[in-house]
């Protein structure tokens, strides 16, 4: 494996991974609540009563950081990859994207959910959640790279 060493950012990565858990501390001190996107997502769309504008406001700042970034960083971000121009790349993008809804579903949460929040509960579903997505992850790379060559 090779590591590319211009793009590699250990301590942006520990500094984000530390805000992440400490957000999610955070909400769960002071809410009693799981920072968990499909769930705060999924209860805002069936508009739970008293729930609403917390929700709201949670995803408003996920919406709202990076251009927040770039202000306070004028420099930016390195571009992103260009989109796919042919059809088959939208048809896969598009398949990827309900995979990943069925399986939260399927979970019962989302990667932050159980990741970060389940995980520091010591929840066992969690951790049987995140193994799952950890072997689906790798499997799906070595699939990708070694058994169909992309």
């Amino acid at each position: 494996m090779l590591v590319d060493w211009i793009n590699f950012t250990p301590l942006a990565s520990l500094g984000g991974g530390g805000l992440i858990g400490l957000s999610a501390g955070l909400m769960f001190l002071g809410l009693g609540r799981i920072a968990g996107i499909s769930g705060i997502l999924g209860s805002l769309l069936r508009n739970e009563a008293g729930d609403v504008a917390w929700r709201a406001l949670f995803l408003l700042g996920l919406l709202a950081a990076p251009g927040l970034w770039l202000l306070l960083l004028p420099q930016g971000l390195p571009p992103l990859p260009a989109a796919p121009a042919e059809p088959q790349g939208w048809a896969l993008i598009s398949l990827g994207g309900l995979l990943v809804g069925f399986g939260t579903r399927l979970a019962g949460g989302c990667t932050s959910g159980h990741g970060v929040c389940g995980l520091a509960r010591l929840s066992t579903r969690s951790a049987v959640a995140v193994l799952s997505f950890m072997a689906s992850g790798g499997l799906t790379v070595y699939v990708a790279r070694h058994l169909l060559g992309a």
